[in-house]
């Protein structure tokens, strides 16, 4: 059984990427949508492109998926999960760092998303079947509250929902450094690093915009404590931005958080820092309007044990 879908590249996908602008706007990992380009089964008006054809406003994608009326089920993966609420139609539930999100390459059966199917069998054909329910991710290594659909029309409005931004996501991070001021605005391009393709960069001539808007909560020498809320949702902004700005956050292994941590003064908060393993970053609130009732939801997490230890050491030595 086929699959068509016609896509029209409104202004703000200008200069996407063709993957990455499927991988946005219909229910596929990144990969996925690239083997469908492979395959021929997506055309740029017209004609088929490759993966990093980059696309301007006005064109139209056509995209033929083939589906399998019988897919096959993942399996389960025994796991307590943090639920903050549930009721017909979501889920929310408090991530821990370390738990990747959906299957993918290096990971097929131990993520969020075979825990989630264990527990509500129900999600199992809801949206994407490679990574069922979820409509919006954290990294690996990032904790805080996520919002999963329990249904297709659940999936569907929180799908679109996240699309244009509309619901609020603020994150708390510890990062390096002293902003200059008490809050303030990064809006930049962003897309994938020119000399790294497993990171993202800011600094780039093309991309997608990337709005982050940002406080101080509290400072202490060499870290700052900031509440990040993002306009935007692109792959690792908040990391991307604040490294790209000289404040990386703290402990951060991919965007110089890691390497940052020998200029730190105190040997004990040195030590700490080298000791985590992971970014001091996590999602702290989430506010959604519910798919079914209309109502405006938020729900927020409590701060992981390891950022709030080091804030605590922070505090002590002061």
């Amino acid at each position: 059984m086929a699959e068509e879908i016609r896509l029209d590249v409104q202004n703000e996908d200008s200069g996407a990427r063709l993957d990455v602008f499927l991988s946005d706007h219909v229910p596929m990992t990144r990969s996925a949508a690239a083997n469908l380009i492979a395959k021929g089964s997506v055309e740029v008006d017209g004609i088929v492109r490759r993966s990093s054809f980059r696309l301007k406003y006005g064109m139209t994608i056509h995209v033929v998926i083939e589906r399998s009326d019988e897919p096959g089920r993942m399996k389960e993966y025994d796991l307590p999960l943090d639920i903050l609420y549930e009721d017909s139609c979501i889920i929310v539930l408090n991530k821990p760092a370390g738990l990747v999100v959906h299957p993918g390459a290096g990971n097929r059966d131990e993520t969020l998303v075979n825990a989630l199917i264990r527990r509500y069998p129900d999600i199992s054909g809801v949206g994407d079947m490679a990574r069922p329910g979820i409509v919006h991710r954290l990294d690996k290594l990032t904790s805080g509250v996520m919002v999963v659909a329990r249904n297709q029309d659940a999936y569907n409005v929180l799908a679109g929902a996240f699309k244009k931004h509309e619901h609020t996501r603020i994150y708390q991070a510890l990062c390096y450094g002293h902003m200059g001021e008490d809050a303030g605005r990064i809006e930049t391009l962003m897309d994938r690093h020119p000399g790294d393709r497993k990171k993202m960069s800011s600094k780039v001539a093309h991309g997608r915009e990337a709005i982050t808007d940002w406080k101080v909560l509290q400072e202490w020498p060499q870290f700052s404590l900031l509440e990040l809320s993002l306009m935007t949702g692109r792959t690792h902004q908040i990391r991307v931005h604040l490294s790209d700005m000289g404040h990386p956050v703290v402990a951060d292994p991919q965007y110089g958080g890691k390497k940052t941590a020998n200029s730190i003064i105190n040997p004990m908060i040195r030590a700490r820092v080298k000791s985590l393993g992971r970014q001091m970053l996590y999602a702290w609130k989430l506010g959604i309007v519910h798919p079914a009732t209309g109502e405006k939801m938020e729900f927020t997490a409590d701060i992981p044990a390891d950022m709030h230890k080091l804030i605590e050491l922070l505090d002590s030595t002061i």
